[in-house]
Order: structure tokens, then C-alpha cells, then sequence
């Protein structure tokens, strides 16, 4: 999200919750054979979820990329071990097949909008993405598969956005409205101006990344689990970084900032290049945030 979206975005609201989901295995667990590179999975809801190898990585940007932050500072990080990701940003249709009718909340654009279920889900807090992610791993059929699912990091969301590639986006250094959903008005690079929707548009909509996944530039931004601190990224682990152990507090509201990544669809070309990173009080819900699933798959320990 661009820092004037920020603003629109700012709530009030207090959550203590700091427990990271970590990559690590449960107790009696292990970890399943690394999966197959471009393998995807569809889980009991029908959510599809491709393979993300373990590697290496230069996370942030170089400082020749236009209109980066010094925030981004390029440094490398090991993603030590493989993990599945949602292809798509969670749809409408998945957030309400896993949620508790009485605690979930609707979308803004759902089809009196110009959404739909095929739309990402929008309009809900970093604590609802997290209790959907605690939802579907509790589901009989997904406990017998061993599938564990949680926000992803910060580090695993770029990395997986990226696949492979050292360009501003996982497209290369220039980004049109055919290429994601955003402001097309203020497209990026070299590519010229062009439609902006004004609103999301389905999952899936635009080419995916080499690995498989749609719409990690715009659409909808993406919670991680991180907290947010513009600083970690000159402090922060070399292998597996989780983010910092609190975040920036915004003293007004007494909470802290989570991370988002990936832009949206009001956002400018810029905001949604692969290094952008973004902050957002996580007990507030916006109508530009939604979220993608990471999911861990274990067998029981012989």
C-alpha cells in the first residue's frame, strides 16, 4: 500500500496477540518429504495450494530500483524449509465455507458491489485472517491429511513472490493494469497507463508467477504474520527471520502494526512492487486487505 493509502487506512483498535505461528513442527510431528517443485494440491474445501521450494533468496531492494524505500534494504535469507502457499488470495466463497457465520464478516465487494465469491475476501482483521487459518486446520479432513495452516512471514511472502526472479515484480521491472489489479493511472516503469477497476477483481484474473501463483501484485493487499518494524530488516535473522518480538506501536491507538504486502487494487504501480512492504492495525478491518494461506504439511512421527 502506498504511504497516502496508509493514512485513508489508519483505525483505532488494541489486540495483544503475539504469538507467531512457527514453521517449525508440532511436538509427535515431522516435517513430510519436500514436495515436487510445481506440485499443487487442492485441500477439502477446494483451495489449491502449490509447492514453494526451500532456497535461498535477496530479499529487499538493490538501490538502483525507482521509487524503492530505504526501508527495503537488500540483504539475503535462507527459506530453509519447503512449505505449500495458496495460488490464490483467499476467495469469498473459501473464507465462508471455513467461518462461523456468526463471527465472520461480509466483504464490501460482494456482488451488489461488482465482487462475488470468486472475489478475495476483504474487509477483515489480522485476528480473523488467523482464526480462519486455526479453523481449516481443525477441520476432521485436513487433520487426518496433515495439513497445518497459518499467515504467511514476511520473508516466505517475498520469497514466494518472487520465484526466482531480482526485478522490481515478478513480471519484470515494469507493471501495467493488464498485468494486476491496481490504479492503472500510475502504472509502472515503462508500461503505459491504462484501466483501473476501482474495486477487486475475481482470483485469478491476471498471469501468475513462475511458481504458480496469482495476483501477489495487487488485487488485495496480503496480511503476514509479522509485526512491523522499518528497521528489522538491518537486525534480522539470516535463516527463517519471523520478524521482530514486538513492532512499531502506534501510541494513539496502544496497538501494534502488522505487516501487509503485495499492494491493491487502489494502489499505485509502485506500492506493489515485490520489496514494498506496508504496515496495518491488525484489529481493524480494510476494505483493501485480505489475505493468502501458507500450509505446513506433517505426518505423525513413527
Amino acid at each position: 500500500m502506498s504511504r497516502a493509502t496508509v493514512t485513508i487506512l489508519g483505525g483505532i483498535a488494541v489486540l495483544f496477540m503475539t504469538t507467531l505461528l512457527a514453521t517449525v513442527p508440532a511436538d509427535g510431528q515431522k516435517a513430510a518429504e519436500d514436495p515436487p517443485a510445481g506440485k499443487v494440491i487442492t485441500n477439502s474445501v477446494g483451495m489449491k495450494l502449490a509447492a514453494i521450494p526451500a532456497g535461498k533468496f535477496q530479499m529487499g531492494s538493490p538501490r538502483e530500483e525507482a521509487e524503492r524505500h530505504d526501508e527495503e534494504v537488500q540483504h539475503e535469507v535462507t527459506i530453509s524449509r519447503p512449505f505449500y502457499m495458496g495460488v490464490h488470495e483467499v476467495s469469498q466463497r473459501d473464507f465462508d465455507k471455513v467461518m462461523d457465520p456468526m463471527v465472520r464478516r461480509g466483504s464490501i465487494f460482494r456482488e451488489n458491489r461488482g465482487g462475488g465469491p470468486d472475489n478475495p475476501v476483504e474487509n477483515i482483521t489480522w485476528g480473523q485472517a488467523l482464526t480462519f487459518c486455526e479453523s481449516l486446520s481443525a477441520r476432521p479432513d485436513e487433520k487426518n491429511a496433515g495439513r497445518r495452516y497459518r499467515l504467511p512471514t514476511e520473508a516466505e511472502w517475498e520469497y514466494a513472490c518472487r520465484a526466482g526472479t531480482t526485478t522490481a515484480f515478478n513480471l519484470g521491472n515494469d507493471l501495467s493494469s493488464k498485468q494486476a489489479n491496481f490504479n492503472g493511472q500510475f502504472p509502472h516503469g515503462k508500461a503505459e497507463k491504462g484501466e483501473y477497476l476501482r474495486r477487486t477483481a475475481k482470483v485469478g484474473s491476471y498471469p501468475p508467477n513462475a511458481w504458480g501463483l496469482y495476483d501477489m501484485h495487487g488485487n488485495v493487499g496480503e496480511w503476514c504474520a509479522d509485526f512491523y518494524d522499518q528497521d528489522y530488516y538491518g537486525k534480522s535473522p539470516k535463516a527463517d527471520p519471523t520478524g521482530p518480538e514486538k513492532g512499531v506501536l502506534a501510541t494513539d491507538y496502544g496497538d501494534f502494526y502488522r505487516v501487509v504486502r503485495g499492494g491493491n487494487w487502489l494502489d499505485e504501480g509502485r506500492a506493489c512492487r515485490s520489496a514494498s512492504r506496508w504496515r496495518a492495525m491488525p484489529k481493524e478491518p480494510y476494505r483493501l486487505i485480505g489475505f493468502r494461506v501458507v500450509c505446513v504439511v506433517e505426518t505423525p512421527k513413527p
